[in-house]
This record gives C-alpha cells, structure tokens and sequence, in this order.
C-alpha cells in the first residue's frame, strides 16, 4: 500500500456507536464541530493533528471524517505515514447527514 493509498467506507458501513474498540476522528474545525457533530466523535482539528497525534488510540479501529471527505483524506495520508491504519469516511458529514445518522450539537 503506497502513501496515497488510503481506505474509504461508506457511511452506511460505519459502525452505530463509537468508543472503545472504534475510533471516528473529527478533523473539522471547532465552529464545524458545534454546529453538528457525531455523539461519541473524538474532536481534533485538522491543524492540530501533528501535535496532538498521542491523544490517538494506536490500538482502535480509526476512521477520520471532516465536512466532505477532503481534509480527513489528507489527514488520514499523513496518519498513515505515521503508522496508523487509518479509515477516511467518503463524503464525510454531507453522507451522514443524507443518510439520516444522528448529529449532536454543542460542546
């Protein structure tokens, strides 16, 4: 598998509930991120990903999603190269809102 090469999943294929073993990386900004988000999401601006990439659990299953699938593609490239096996979400929070999953908002 080259750099470039990076998974995709279908929303509809995305496990219902995230936690422990299942990790959805949010990499959208903050205002992003108040306006609608995924209950349970672990929230790490797309800037911040380099310094804060410990707060990443190695071990879980990790999907990365931002707006349309764009910068989580790019952040998911550059967790790869650091040894992640990273997941982008295609279409990112457009697909999961046409596809009726739930959001939350607020902090």
């Amino acid at each position: 598998m080259s750099d470039g090469d990076v998974q995709q999943i279908e929303v509809g294929r995305l496990p219902a509930e995230f936690g422990a073993d299942a990790v959805l990386l949010d990499v959208r900004e903050d205002d992003e991120w108040q306006n609608g988000h995924i209950a349970g999401a672990q929230h790490i601006p797309m800037g911040d990903v380099p310094a804060r990439i410990d707060e990443i659990d190695r071990d879980a299953t990790l999907y990365v999603i931002c707006h349309a699938g764009g910068r989580s593609q790019r952040v998911a490239q550059y967790l790869a190269r650091n040894g992640f096996e990273p997941v982008n979400v295609a279409g990112g929070m457009l697909s999961w809102v046409q596809a009726g999953r739930p959001v939350s908002t607020g902090s």
